[in-house]
């Protein structure tokens, strides 16, 4: 495990538990194959998932209030926020309601540089 060192003017300080995750995300998803394969296979889920905790962020509402919302448990709120677990369009629909969002649903055409994109609100 690499340490994370940090200077000040005159001191350094050597991090007692390791790189950051993020720095192991990064270094990851360049030298190991198969972890950027799991996460981009991922990609959509974590994408969801931060997405949903941002705007529950900034309504001020905790999973228990949000799966109140949703008619569901804390444990499906949870399962969307760590983004490791797909979800039916049915619960995304259900989830953005209780955001107060809309859930839009797409296709894509063309060059990925400058796609032709169909969507609609679901």
């Amino acid at each position: 495990m690499n340490a994370v060192t940090l200077r000040s003017s005159d001191t350094e300080w050597i991090s007692p538990i390791g790189t950051a995750v993020a720095d192991d995300h990064a270094r990851n998803l360049v030298e190991d194959p198969e972890y950027r394969a799991i996460w981009e296979a991922r990609r959509p889920q974590a994408e969801i998932a931060r997405r949903a905790i941002h705007r529950r962020g900034e309504l001020g509402l905790t999973r228990a209030e949000v799966a109140q919302r949703m008619g569901t448990s804390v444990a499906v709120v949870a399962r969307i926020e760590n983004g490791q677990h797909p979800s039916s369009t049915d619960v995304l629909r259900r989830l953005a309601h209780a955001l107060d969002m809309r859930l839009v649903i797409g296709f894509e055409t063309g060059p990925a540089d400058d796609p032709v994109r169909d969507i609609a609100a679901v």
